[in-house]
């Protein structure tokens, strides 16, 4: 499950050691560890990362499909997270160590700032290949965080990025060795940790505005 650190003025929220899948209890999780970070006062920044193989694959299908009925209210809640993070008013920082697919890339690029392995795993939307269309929100989110082309591509085509690809897709903004990779997004958040407070927050919210709104539809997420 998530665990919660503090480095000095910098949150690391590492998700976990296996796919990091988005089962409720997970979500709870999480949201329980941006409570903290939000209500944390002076400065400070969010990294969020992983140990293993994954950083996270995404939706919980098996727990989806064994709750059907639930399925409208679990997709708000997914999106709600990534509504949440998109808006924090602190900057924030994915490390990408490891797979990064589908809800799992979606919830990076609703980090400020994301930083990739450049030698093994992919970023990927696979959507197209498993006949699971984007909502209207993840369309919002990930075409208001990637290039025209680069959105298309990554939408209709699953392909898989490597972290030099994704580099220069300017789907992640850095791409470096795998030992380097947590400590890259550390510093690259303790830059930036005065930003933090309602300023920040007010930007981001307002940026973001049209995406927010169809990311928390929660009478119809799913279109």
């Amino acid at each position: 499950m998530p665990m919660l650190d503090r480095q000095d003025d910098v949150f690391v929220l590492d998700l976990g050691d296996g796919e990091n899948r988005f089962h409720p209890d997970w979500i709870v999780s999480v949201n329980s560890a941006l409570d903290e970070v939000e209500k944390a006062e002076g400065p400070r920044a969010l990294v969020t990362a992983a140990t293993g193989k994954f950083y996270s694959s995404g939706l919980d299908l098996d727990w989806l499909f064994a709750h059907a009925d639930q399925q409208q209210d679990y997709v708000a809640g997914v999106q709600e997270l990534f509504a949440r993070m998109l808006s924090l008013p602190v900057i924030t920082v994915a490390a990408l160590q490891g797979h990064t697919f589908a809800a799992g890339a979606m919830f990076s690029l609703a980090h400020d700032f994301r930083v990739m392995r450049a030698d093994r795993g992919f970023w990927c939307l696979p959507e197209a290949d498993i006949n699971i269309p984007f909502t209207p929100g993840m369309s919002a989110l990930i075409q208001s965080r990637l290039t025209p082309q680069t959105a298309h591509e990554a939408m209709t085509t699953a392909r898989r990025y490597g972290g030099g690809d994704a580099l220069a897709a300017a789907l992640v903004d850095h791409a470096v060795a795998e030992d380097a990779v947590r400590a890259t997004a550390v510093e690259l958040a303790r830059a930036q940790v005065g930003k933090a407070g309602p300023t920040l927050g007010t930007i981001k919210s307002r940026m973001y505005e049209p995406v927010l709104t169809t990311l928390r539809n929660r009478d119809d997420p799913l279109g």
